[in-house]
């Protein structure tokens, strides 16, 4: 069966890690048979991690803060994350199924594929995503 997503939950979801004014910095999105919907958001990325397991796939869209002491700003990245005991078959069907989040989740700094928890850690994704942004001008802290 092909896979779908529920496009108004998932872009909800999305939104409110966008949201400037919102708490929120992690939204994850997971399979419920071959419908990937919602599977929870928070304000805490532990809690994000805390969802990756070795049993599960799923994707992640993460707000973290980068910058130095003169500016912050918000840069996001999508995460997909498969589980060392997912199958071959899953492991493959995610790949193609990440165009249908893509539809929804479309303004993002770096795309990770992760199944290593090592690199979930988030100081790990920040140096990441300062690489991705292109000039450091926090050398006066180093």
């Amino acid at each position: 069966m092909a896979t779908r997503i529920d496009k108004e939950a998932c872009r909800e979801a999305y939104n409110l890690v966008r949201d400037d004014t919102s708490d929120i910095c992690w939204a994850s999105f997971q399979y419920d048979g071959s419908t990937i919907v919602p599977a929870g958001h928070g304000s805490e990325y532990e809690e994000f991690k805390s969802q990756c397991t070795d049993d599960n796939r799923l994707f992640g869209f993460v707000r973290i803060t980068t910058g130095d002491a003169m500016s912050k700003r918000a840069k996001f990245t999508l995460i997909t994350w498969i589980g060392e005991n997912v199958s071959g078959l899953q492991r493959a069907k995610i790949s193609t199924d990440k165009t249908l989040v893509k539809d929804i989740v479309q303004n993002f700094a770096k795309e990770f594929m992760i199944s290593d928890p090592r690199e979930l850690e988030e100081e790990y994704l920040r140096n990441e995503l300062k690489k991705a942004g292109g000039a450091n001008y926090d050398a006066q802290a180093e």
